[in-house]
Order: structure tokens, then C-alpha cells, then sequence
């Protein structure tokens, strides 16, 4: 098993019941009217159950994987794309990101205290770290239990300076398709599609997770 660079943060276990049957696409609990503690702590809450929802939601794919396509944005290096949903830990989930024979990305999305963080995992063949690896960013709104977006933390800025407006979406239509969406200074950059109606074996393990 790989390390990863930061440590998971305090995980909450993934419930049955919040699955699509009982969360849906329904929007966060209102705030308690009044405003002050009540609403914050209304607004805090509503953050925890749909990013909770969510990983629940995404969980039901785990072990499956999807073949997909570059939907817009430069598609150069991003053919044949196939997304495993390769491990689902308790309050995360793994899914690397094959292009063809290059096995290099990780999609990491982990539970934290208040709601979802996503990073990129980027491994050299050796399954030595990319010298760019590990950006994303945390959520800073509920989302809904079908789809989060993550804008770019401070660690990516300093990684990417030109990725500092970056801001990421996954969008699961289900039993439809999956949506991974990137925007920069609000303009659509970058989409990936893939096929949920038609599941294709599963490959190989990304660089630098082998033997896990």
C-alpha cells in the first residue's frame, strides 16, 4: 500500500442510509432562522450530510470501471480514458485515471472535518512522485449529494501559480454517467465524460500503487 502524503483527517464511516434513496439531489437544511449560532451550526451540518451523501453515492461504484472521453478542452494525451474506482476506504475513495498506457493519475477524494478535499495524485512510471503532484483543494459549500466542487487550496497555487483560480467539479448522473469538470478564472477548461451505462474490465494498477 502506497503512503499518502498527508494523513487521512478524521474519517466519519459512510452510511447505507445515505444513499440516493434517502439524499437525493435535495439541497442542505435551511439555516434556523435568526441567524448566530443556530445557522452556523445549520449551515455546518448541512455541509457534513451531503459530503458524507456524496462519498456514498460514489461509493456504489467502487471495484467498477468506466471507459470515458475528453468532452472539451485539449484532448491531446487524454485518449482512450478509463476511470477505476479502484479502493473505497472509510470516508475515502481512490480512482485513478488511465490514458491509454499511461497510468500516471490518482483522483483522491477524502472525508474531512468540514466536508470533501481532492487531490491529484501524479506518479512517474518508477511510481516515484511527478514533480507536479498533489493539488486540489477543499469544498467550500455543501454541494449536494450527486455533485461537489473543489476550489484550488494554497499548496496548489504554490505548486501551479497559473492554477491558483482552478476550480474542480465531480458530477455523478447515475446509472447515466460521471462528470469531471475544471474551470480557471470561471472558464471552462477541461471535461471528462464517462460512460456509467457499460462497465469495461478493470486495469492495471496506477504507477506506484502496484502490489496494493
Amino acid at each position: 500500500m502506497p503512503a499518502l502524503r498527508t494523513p487521512t483527517a478524521h474519517l466519519l464511516a459512510l452510511s447505507g442510509a445515505l444513499l440516493l434513496t434517502t439524499c437525493g439531489g435535495d439541497a442542505p437544511p435551511a439555516p434556523a432562522a435568526g441567524g448566530g449560532q443556530g445557522a452556523a451550526t445549520a449551515g455546518a451540518a448541512g455541509e457534513v450530510a451531503t459530503a458524507d451523501a456524496f462519498l456514498a453515492n460514489l461509493a456504489g461504484l467502487c471495484g467498477k470501471a468506466f471507459s470515458g472521453s475528453a468532452t472539451f478542452g485539449d484532448t491531446e494525451g487524454f485518449e482512450d480514458l478509463v476511470m477505476h474506482v479502484r479502493e473505497c476506504r472509510d470516508g475515502e475513495i481512490l480512482i485513478p485515471l488511465h490514458a491509454g498506457e499511461n497510468r500516471s493519475r490518482t483522483w483522491i477524494i477524502t472525508r474531512t472535518p468540514g466536508g470533501l478535499r481532492l487531490k491529484h495524485d501524479h506518479r512517474l512510471e518508477d511510481g516515484s512522485d511527478d514533480p507536479v503532484t498533489w493539488y486540489g483543494g477543499d469544498t467550500a459549500t455543501p454541494g449536494t449529494a450527486l455533485s461537489q466542487s473543489f476550489p484550488a487550496d494554497a499548496e496548489t497555487a504554490a505548486l501551479i501559480p497559473a492554477a491558483a483560480t482552478n476550480e474542480w467539479s465531480l458530477t455523478l448522473e447515475p446509472g447515466v454517467r460521471f462528470i469531471y469538470h475544471l474551470t480557471r478564472n470561471g472558464a471552462p477548461r477541461a471535461t471528462f465524460e464517462f460512460d456509467l451505462t457499460r462497465e469495461v474490465p478493470a486495469p492495471p494498477a496506477p504507477w506506484g500503487y502496484e502490489g496494493s
